[in-house]
């Protein structure tokens, strides 16, 4: 990183926000938006409410999911890597572990446990370790600066007021710039911020799993004989208890309990082992029980699926676009929110490839609506799915819905084991293909004529490819 990449002096002269881009929170959707607005604009600017040490990975308040388990699917990786070559081989050399999902995990979906089936590349890494990563390899672009500990607290109106000519900045002068991004996630401000400019807010679409997170890191025993690298006990709505383990380098385990409603996940040591032994099967529980822990658990709840609809609205200030879990955050558990960040950079990067600052402020409209169009797919795959529990709060199923329930229910069955339905699958998941991979008439025909609706047991034995240790033959 540049000795001068942290700046703490932002430019206040109106007339430098011309060729000047803002970028509102430096998670992996500002980060990324602003290494692609730096193809277009002399100056980009990240601000970040967080002091940032630079002193190495480190977890914040900004990133509260941080504690807790995060995988990249292969479309975000490989989006990643278009935008900052190299960086998949840094993160791994920094400890992140490159898998093939389901082959190098024990996963007991809903239905069965996964056998060694075709899936799909993770990455798997600490949420801090990411953040790290990315935020060094982007501020190697000298035109980009980040100001850290700095708060936005309002957006300022342009002449005509029909646009957003920069950013109000807490204790600080307002920072001029012809394009402003809001990436803060889950804390965004810009429909109060947006109504101060006399516009209406936006529809929201709500669906609250009411799930939960209780997470903390174990040392990891030694054994030659283990043949996994990570796990998946998956609820169902008859038992809305499950489980993620997953390596934090050669070391360490990052063990997530999930649960939904009364079935949220304990924090206490005891509770928290009892928790993990009344899962679906018992290997999560084997996994850790004789495992040294090296921290307390961290709960984390805030999993609400939430859409603001500004790509709906009919009036739009040029120069603003919002962008990632600021306009639609998902539910956790089905890990996309950074794979969903990347795509929706990679819409504005498209967008903005042949124009210059002024066109891009002026485009901002269809900016927005582009970039939000890529949460689609991943809303329609979490809330379908997250509408099967009983404790969900939300617009009810429809008829359709049902239907693609419960034909889902029949494709996770035929995915356990059959390598073309599993394929498929793991491609859809991944966001790589599209959903209607799976609605073609040659996989519905494999799908329903071959395989039945799950008939599994709530408790299911371990799979044939591992055996607890007084177990093995």
């Amino acid at each position: 990183m540049d000795d001068d990449a942290t700046d703490n002096h932002p430019e206040t002269d109106p007339q430098a926000g011309e060729d000047h881009a803002v970028v509102l929170g430096a998670g992996m959707a500002g980060l990324l938006a602003a290494r692609v607005l730096a193809r277009r604009f002399p100056r980009v600017t990240l601000i970040e409410r967080d002091e940032l040490t630079g002193g190495g990975p480190e977890l914040r308040s900004g990133i509260p999911q941080s504690r807790h388990a995060h995988i990249l699917w292969s479309r975000g990786m490989r989006l990643m890597e278009q935008m900052l070559p190299g960086v998949t081989a840094t993160l791994v050399e920094a400890g992140a572990s490159l898998l093939e999902t389901p082959r190098d995990f024990l996963w007991l979906s809903p239905a069965d446990w996964f056998q060694s089936v075709p899936g799909t590349k993770v990455l798997i890494a600490g949420r801090d370790l990411l953040d790290w990563t990315v935020r060094e390899e982007v501020l190697r672009d000298g035109r980009i600066r980040i100001l850290g500990g700095a708060a936005a607290t309002g957006l300022v109106a342009g002449p005509d007021g029909r646009s957003v000519a920069g950013v109000q900045l807490r204790d600080a002068a307002p920072l001029a710039a012809r394009l402003v991004v809001d990436a803060t996630g889950r804390t965004s401000k810009a429909t109060a911020w947006l109504a101060a400019l006399g516009y209406p807010a936006p529809a929201v679409t709500r669906y609250d799993p009411h799930l939960g997170y209780s997470s903390r890191y174990f040392e990891m025993p030694a054994d030659p004989e283990r043949r996994w690298h990570g796990m998946y006990v998956q609820s169902r709505p008859d038992l809305p208890r499950g489980g993620v383990l997953v390596p934090q380098g050669k070391d360490r385990w990052l063990v997530t309990l999930i649960g939904n409603g009364e079935h949220a996940p304990p924090v206490k040591d005891e509770e928290f082992f009892a928790f993990a032994r009344s899962l679906r099967s018992p290997a999560l529980y084997d996994a850790i029980r004789d495992a040294t822990p090296l921290s307390q658990a961290t709960a984390f709840r805030s999993t609400v699926n939430e859409w603001r609809h500004y790509e709906r609205l009919e009036r739009w200030p040029a120069g603003l676009v919002v962008l990632g879990d600021a306009a639609c955050r998902f539910n956790p558990v089905y890990g996309h929110g950074m794979t969903v960040a990347a795509l929706a950079v990679e819409a504005l990067a498209k967008e903005i490839r042949t124009l210059d600052p002024e066109q891009i402020a002026a485009a901002s409209r269809r900016i927005q609506r582009s970039t939000t169009a890529a949460a689609a797919v991943p809303w329609q795959i979490a809330t379908s799915e997250d509408m099967r529990y009983a404790v969900t709060e939300g617009p009810p199923p429809d008829r359709a819905t049902r239907i693609l329930q419960n034909y889902m229910s029949r494709v996770m069955v035929g995915a356990n084991a059959d390598p073309v339905i599993s394929g498929r699958f793991f491609g859809v998941l991944s966001l790589t293909a599209s959903p209607n991979t799976l609605l073609s008439p040659a996989t519905m025909i494999r799908v329903l004529s071959k395989w039945r609706l799950p008939t599994a047991p709530d408790t299911a034995d371990y799979p044939a490819h591992y055996r607890p240790a007084g177990d093995r033959a």
